[in-house]
């Protein structure tokens, strides 16, 4: 491979390290052009599965600083590139495994650090992220439907004393004034008491000239 072309080659398996979630090391031997096929249409949107030279995939992994390929880029390799859902890829090349024995998983990467294949077998065991997520939903749905209950009970309850109160409020006026009734009412007898009050200092104010009149008498 000319010297141009190589670069060009390197470049493009950088940029696919660059833009995928992850990346699945494989040796496809023995699979058949069918089989590979069938393998890149079981995993869909969620890897592109590519054959890669081996030099080609020890450079772009060295540039992009993924460590641990070196023992692993030997025999035929292909990358699965992993652009959706990391789960569901591993799922896939795991399912193909069991049915095809020829495509064996020798490691990978995810968010930069390197997976053994054991490790992509447990990866393979979780959940999807869809199902995941539909659990976390779940979860908050149900704690939510909780706080609300809580919240709407005693604004329900509020609610209800406020209605009660506007009927009654409708049919009696005075139980907005606090209960009182025009019968009953103490705003009269505070009206009469007021005169009493301003009447008070004038009758002491009578009373100091007969102190005067005792005074002088005494004097005399």
């Amino acid at each position: 491979m000319a010297r141009p072309d190589k670069a060009a080659a390197v470049a493009e398996v950088v940029d696919s390290f660059n833009n995928a979630a992850g990346a699945v090391l494989t040796d496809y031997r023995g699979l058949t052009v069918s089989a590979l096929q069938e393998l890149r249409r079981s995993l869909g949107e969620n890897a592109n599965y590519a054959v890669v030279k081996n030099t080609l995939a020890k450079i772009a992994a060295n540039e992009v600083g993924i460590e641990g390929f070196d023992d692993l880029l030997a025999g035929p390799t292909a990358i699965a590139f992993i652009n959706g859902d990391v789960v569901e890829a591993a799922k896939g090349l795991r399912d193909f495994a069991k049915a095809n024995p020829a495509l064996i998983i020798k490691g990978g990467v995810l968010d930069g650090d390197f997976l053994s294949a054991s490790e992509i077998a447990k990866l393979a065991d979780l959940e999807s992220r869809e199902v995941l997520l539909g659990k976390l939903a779940g979860a908050m749905l149900a704690s939510l439907s909780q706080a609300v209950y809580l919240l709407n009970a005693p604004l329900s309850q509020a609610a209800r004393l406020a209605g009660a109160l506007e009927a009654k409020a409708q049919q009696d006026p005075s139980i907005l004034a606090g209960g009182a009734t025009q019968e009953s009412a103490p705003e009269p007898a505070a009206a009469q008491d007021a005169p009493a009050a301003e009447e008070a200092p004038a009758s002491e104010d009578a009373e100091a000239p007969a102190a005067d009149e005792a005074a002088e008498s005494t004097d005399a």
